[in-house]
């Protein structure tokens, strides 16, 4: 039997100014669930992402207070020394020459001047106000407020979490395509898609392109139409 509503969900790890695909996927569903009772990777992108600096990519950071490697990502706290005047700084040198700088700098020091000292808290607050800018609608959800079984893993995890949402179709990010089987989705009723981002290429200042940066990188050289259009329409389900 068919949902009694059609509805198109997506979850993911939240990440700190991931690149535009990210944004993508959140657009291009009714809800989405952001995990924040998952065990944070250490070399993961959680709490780093890449800009562009002097032609080439430049990693920028959130500093975190030591914990133990199992900790999730919800108990983690963000460095007594975090010093977010010098983040706004590193971003403000990189890109004070960009043509979309004064439309986008206001956005970056309101989400990095957020005085939330947890992890998770922190880039929640900055992917709702990307989404906010991008005028991106989609329902975001907490994945702990969830009724499920929070000790399932994987694939199981998944479905649980769109059975309790009565989703109709689950869009997973390409990278994923190894992970889940639309046979195993089929069988509770999920049709399982993937989002596969084009190509986006534009001028970098006059360096070779970069690709795939932080969507800062992208705000700063696109104007906020043009981003929109890409975040709504520059993809492929398959």
């Amino acid at each position: 039997m068919p949902r009694s509503v059609d509805l198109k969900l997506a979850i993911m790890q939240p990440y700190f100014l991931p690149y535009i695909g990210y944004f993508q996927l959140i657009a291009a569903v009714d809800r989405f669930i952001v995990y924040d009772n998952i065990k944070y990777t250490k070399k993961g992108w959680i709490n780093r992402n890449r800009m562009l600096l002097n032609g080439t990519d430049a990693m920028f950071s959130l500093p975190l207070q030591s914990g133990s490697d199992s900790m999730p990502v919800c108990e983690r706290e963000l460095a007594p020394d975090f010093k977010r005047e010098k983040l706004v700084n590193q971003l403000q040198g990189a890109y004070r020459r960009a043509p979309f700088f004064s439309g986008t700098m206001p956005l970056l020091e309101q989400i990095i001047r957020f005085t939330d000292e947890n992890l998770f808290r922190y880039i929640h607050h900055s992917i709702c106000q990307i989404c906010k800018h991008l005028e991106i609608n989609t329902g975001i959800v907490v994945s702990s407020s969830m009724p499920i079984d929070h000790e399932l893993k994987g694939q199981d995890k998944v479905l649980a979490l769109c059975v309790a949402s009565q989703a109709s179709t689950y869009i997973n990010a390409i990278g994923g395509t190894e992970l889940y089987s639309r046979e195993t989705f089929s069988e509770q009723r999920v049709a399982l898609q993937f989002i596969k981002s084009k190509p986006f290429e534009y001028p970098q200042f006059d360096n070779p392109f970069v690709p795939w940066l932080s969507i800062v990188d992208v705000l700063m050289f696109n104007e906020l139409g043009t981003v929109q259009d890409r975040v709504f329409s520059g993809f492929e389900l398959v």
